[in-house]
């Protein structure tokens, strides 16, 4: 469509003519832009189901390294650690020189050894520039640096004194043998740099200083002097994608700040999940709708640019356009081509990111919360958000235009290469190094590497160019891949190390019952924060076994709790439950639970009424009054937060739930279809659950049995304790609005207890095992399954049904839980010391009780550290991993490679749900540490819960994805190690059939090793294929036990083998 030639005076006779004109854009087009804009848009659903992901999952088809450049090109995002942070690590020993030595030589391969110049390889090149600082400015910090400061008197600090004599050796014998031209170059400095001396003629010097300030001065001269010779380097800018950015960049002035923040009022209110004082009228109607409704009407209070935008409605509503329509008018207005369709959609999306995504998980994962969209939302919201920026837009250029008289620019309707023809904005589509930049990189390699100016002085132009574009190779970004290999590469070598130092299994053969007596058996979550709980009670009684597998445990269910009011999903995102399950009051706790749960709704609005009258205008003056004594509690929270909790607590039980109550899980009503002929309205799908629940309560008895036998199968779980303990987890502090983010992965950032007490009730069902018998799994008479919930944020652990216990097993369940209690305090001591807060040398009792205080502390941003640290996954059994210090820093998953069939059908079931939820925690620590800004969501300091979806930085902004600054500051990012007790042979097998984990390894996402079932071989893949790794080092610290491991240390620890296994 072709720009208009003249200024618009009449809005309406200018839309007219746009309707006369071929559409430039079908609706078809359009769709399939949105539906491609949609993969970069942030996956993450509102705050109270946090599930870790991966943040670039968008670009999981390329590999690692690729993607995260196209991150950066697409967020902004930085793709690793800065450059300094790597030397801070190399400095302290985490990375060392043979890590970058032997990184750099398998990345350049058979390129390391071709020479560059003066008989340096490449290798040696880009060795001494990762191993040392190189560093670069603006030309005139450079210039300024070279002035103020010892830059051409001393050499640098890191320049070995042998390298220093040497070039100044070279020099002298230079010049000894040069005496003629050395009477020419001499006149050039002597000045300059022998200021003081008796003879203009440095060869006559006999000072050191003057030699070495001689020296480094011509050095610095021929660096300059060869960087002249070379061509420009260049690096390639973000381009400019939307009519803002050239407005921005001419003029300064931002279209998206009025914009943003009229969406940002709007889209709160559109999709409060009912928090809001006053809701919007009609909600249910689509969100174009509701908008047109808001702002279509003109008002003598608007500004300028609302007028505008009601014009534009208005003429949307008198052409009786639809969101798609309005979408393509807008882009035919805003004189977009075809060919950058895409990219601008692109862009117009992410310019609110956090609220965007938010739109499309309400709009397709209507189970995550009670109020989602209608289908179609995201559409809306792109038709909503075109009409805004070009009201901007037409405001802004009607600015410029009255100050720099263009009356063209008051059409608004220009392309984007009109507009920046007239305003005369050039984007500067590479930034180009001076002469002077490129110089002063030269003059710290050439030191680095002992190149004498002399030598350099007999570069031809070619050499020069030559130098220049390795150098130019080696960029920072480069050198930030490689350090950051290194950096992974040290640790994976520190624990593949300690895994192939354990003892190795003497035999493959199932052990039989002669074997030691088992006090008793636990089941957890393979979360890394149960890694120290699992070790902690072996080492208490050698005779427990444990055991983990995902959290949910093989239980995938819609629960509801007797205190809630919706269902919520309680098993891993991959995964679509298909059976609901309530929790109610027993048949004599069933008047009590009503009264209970009608006080907490009466409470509940009373507390919601007070919160929103508390901000009119007279309570808000009776607050101000009496806000001293407002003010007691929260005081009280915040110097005494365990005992202001008991004191919660005690009141809390007049309206909390009764203890007293029953899992519905075992199914009675027959299946039925669904009413298909239900409304269209938001809440259809919502309905659709409840009506989905009545039909599919609880579970069959066969399929309990066919989830208790997969599970224990998984496990390779076949001799039995007479107690089995089944510990669900998850977290609970106060003022943590990231709560559900603490929770189980493998839930869905739901809580496991649930989950842990179905799957104890469907094992302890004598029908269950009857059924199970029949399939050869046989589970004695004397086992009992106990179902229990650990608190990973205050270390507490509760169970379920233990009223229902046989007077038999009273005594076994009392002893486990006395060593239950124990590991408590000793998981509590392991964990404190990461906490600046706590002393060093807190006891496991005192521990206990502050880690309970950090969970109700008002003012506590780190009530713990969650996956902070996690690195490495291990699938085998625990006799390959017992009696190993891992620091936390592992999940641990059971399997049984000697169980398994030779289709490894045990193996492909735990690895598709492992590792997607494994990596997926990873890579989101990853990007919210290497970029918290654009990657994480900040400081928790100034968030405000908005809507109940998400956070939001003081009263308006995006909504802040990702993790905060709090959870992730001790992490150290790198990609997650999945160590499997399997053969590479079963492992690739595997992948080929499972398209979606071959991406995820195949491209790097997540490193992949192998660990012999019969043996401590290892093998690490690479490129497709599996390499035998030899460990770099056979020793491996040993200590008493896990205490004495951490005691009075407050960093990362180093694997380590405990004395008492």
């Amino acid at each position: 469509m072709e720009d208009h030639p003249g200024p618009n005076t009449c809005h309406d006779t200018e839309e007219t003519k746009l309707d006369t004109k071929p559409s430039a854009f079908s609706p078809e087009q359009v769709q399939h832009a949105i539906e491609h804009a949609i993969h970069y848009l942030p996956s993450q659903g509102p705050i109270a189901v946090f599930v870790h992901h991966n943040t670039l999952h968008a670009f999981e088809h390329l590999p690692f390294e690729l993607a995260v450049i196209e991150g950066w090109k697409k967020y902004g995002a930085e793709p690793y650690l800065s450059e300094d942070r790597y030397r801070q690590e190399f400095l302290r020993g985490r990375i060392a020189r043979e890590d970058i030595e032997q990184v750099l030589a398998k990345d350049l391969d058979q390129r390391a050894e071709q020479p560059i110049v003066l008989g340096t390889t490449r290798y040696e090149l880009r060795l001494a520039m990762l191993l040392h600082p190189i560093r670069n400015a603006p030309e005139e910090e450079l210039r300024w640096f070279i002035a103020e400061t010892k830059a051409l008197r001393e050499f640098r600090d890191d320049v070995s004194p042998n390298v220093e004599s040497k070039v100044i050796r070279s020099v002298q014998d230079w010049m000894e043998r040069n005496s003629k031209v050395t009477q020419q170059v001499t006149q050039q400095f002597t000045q300059q740099f022998t200021k003081g001396s008796k003879s203009e003629d440095p060869t006559a010097a006999s000072s050191p200083e003057q030699w070495r300030a001689w020296t480094l001065a011509w050095l610095h001269r021929v660096c300059i002097k060869g960087a002249s010779l070379v061509g420009e380097v260049l690096n390639d800018a973000i381009p400019v994608r939307r009519h803002r950015d050239i407005v921005l960049g001419s003029h300064g002035i931002d279209c998206d700040v009025c914009v943003n923040e009229q969406l940002i009022r709007f889209l709160g209110s559109a999709t409060d999940q009912g928090f809001a004082q006053w809701g919007l009228p009609d909600r249910d109607r689509p969100l174009f709708e509701l908008f047109q409704e808001l702002y279509g009407v003109r008002s003598i209070f608007q500004p300028g640019w609302l007028k505008e935008l009601s014009d534009l409605i208005a003429q949307d509503r008198a052409s009786d356009r639809t969101s798609i329509e309005s979408i393509v008018h807008s882009l035919e207005s805003l004189g977009l081509r075809e060919y950058g369709l895409d990219d601008f959609i692109d862009s117009t999306l992410l310019s609110l990111p956090g609220w965007t995504g938010m739109i499309w998980q309400l709009e397709t994962n209507a189970e995550w919360t009670p109020r989602p969209l209608r289908d179609g939302s995201l559409q809306d919201y792109l038709a909503i958000r075109l009409l805004l920026d070009r009201a901007s837009l037409r405001s802004a250029l009607g600015q410029i235009a009255e100050i720099e008289d263009q009356p063209s620019l008051q059409q608004g309707s220009l392309s984007m290469e009109r507009l920046a023809q007239v305003l005369a904005f050039h984007q500067r589509r590479n930034v180009r190094q001076t002469v002077y930049q490129r110089a002063f990189i030269l003059f710290q390699v050439a030191q680095l590497l002992g190149w004498s100016p002399n030598e350099l002085e007999s570069l031809s132009a070619t050499e020069w160019q030559s130098l220049m574009d390795e150098i130019s190779h080696c960029g920072t970004m480069e050198r930030r891949r490689l350090l950051h290999l290194a950096y992974e590469r040290h640790y994976r070598n520190e624990a593949l190390d300690a895994i192939a130092s354990q003892p190795a299994p003497v035999a493959v053969a199932v052990p039989t019952k002669a074997s030691r007596p088992i006090s008793f058996q636990v089941i957890t979550c393979i979360d890394d924060r149960e890694e120290s709980f699992r070790r902690i009670l072996e080492e208490i009684d050698p005779a427990v076994e444990t055991f983990g597998a995902a959290g949910f445990f093989s239980v995938p269910m819609y629960f509801r709790s007797s205190s809630d009011a919706h269902y919520i999903p309680l098993c891993p995102v991959v995964i679509k439950p298909k059976h609901f399950v309530d929790e109610i009051g027993q048949l004599s706790q069933q008047e009590l639970q009503r009264r209970q749960a009608e006080a907490r709704r009466v409470l509940g609005q009373a507390s919601h009424r007070l919160h929103m009258g508390s901000r009119s205008l007279a309570a808000g003056t009776l607050t101000s009054l009496l806000g001293s004594l407002a003010s007691l509690p929260m005081v009280a929270r915040v110097l005494a937060p365990r005992l202001t909790s008991r004191i919660r607590e005690l009141v809390a039980r007049v309206v909390k739930p009764s203890q007293a109550t029953l899992l519905l899980i075992e199914r009675i009503a027959p299946e039925t279809s669904i009413d298909a002929a239900a409304s269209e309205s938001a809440h259809y799908r919502e309905a659709k659950l409840d009506q989905e629940a009545k039909l599919n309560q609880g579970f069959t008895l066969e399929e309990m049995a066919n989830m208790v036998e997969r599970l224990l199968g998984d496990l390779g779980l076949h001799r039995f304790a007479r107690l089995v303990l089944i510990l669900g987890h998850g977290s609970s502090s106060l003022n943590n609005p990231h709560e559900s983010a603490y929770n189980c992965g493998a839930c869905g950032g739901g809580r496991g207890g649930p989950n842990a007490r179905a799957f104890a009730m469907m094992a302890n069902d004598y029908r269950v095992r009857k059924i199970l018998q029949t399939r050869g799994l046989e589970i004695p008479e004397s086992t009992c399954f106990v179902g229990g919930y650990h608190n990973t944020c205050t270390d507490s652990v509760d169970f379920f049904d233990i009223d229902r216990l046989a007077p038999s097993r009273h005594m076994d369940f009392l002893q486990a839980k006395s060593l239950i209690d124990q590991a408590r305090e000793r998981n509590a001591s392991e964990r404190s010391r990461r906490f600046t807060s706590a002393s060093l040398g807190l006891k496991p009792p005192e521990a206990l009780k502050h880690v309970e205080a950090r969970a109700e502390d008002l003012a506590q941003a780190r009530p713990e550290y969650n996956h902070a640290s996690n690195a490495v996954c291990f699938v085998g059994r625990r006799l390959r991993t017992r009696g190993l210090f891992m620091d936390r820093r592992s999940f641990l998953t059971s399997y049984d490679p000697t169980r398994d069939g030779p289709g490894s059908e045990i193996l492909t079931r735990i690895l598709q749900a492992v590792i997607p939820v494994c990596a997926g925690i990873s890579l989101e620590y990853y990007f919210s540490t290497v970029d918290n800004a654009v990657y994480g969501c900040g400081s928790k300091l100034p968030h405000n819960i908005t809507s109940l979806l998400g956070v939001m930085e003081g009263a308006a902004s995006d909504l802040r994805t990702g993790l905060s600054q709090q959870m992730v500051e001790i992490h150290e990012p790198m990609r997650i190690l999945f160590v499997i007790e399997s053969t590479p042979r079963a492992v690739l097998e595997i992948l080929a059939k499972n398209p979606g984990l071959d991406r995820l390894v195949s491209n790097r996402w997540v490193q992949l090793a192998t660990l012999a079932p019969d043996s401590n071989r290892i093998e690490l893949y690479q490129d497709g294929g599996f390499a035998d790794y030899q460990p770099t080092s056979s020793a491996i610290r040993v200590v008493a036990d896990s205490y004495a491991c951490y005691h009075h240390q407050r960093d990362h620890l180093s694997f380590a083998r405990l004395g008492v296994q």
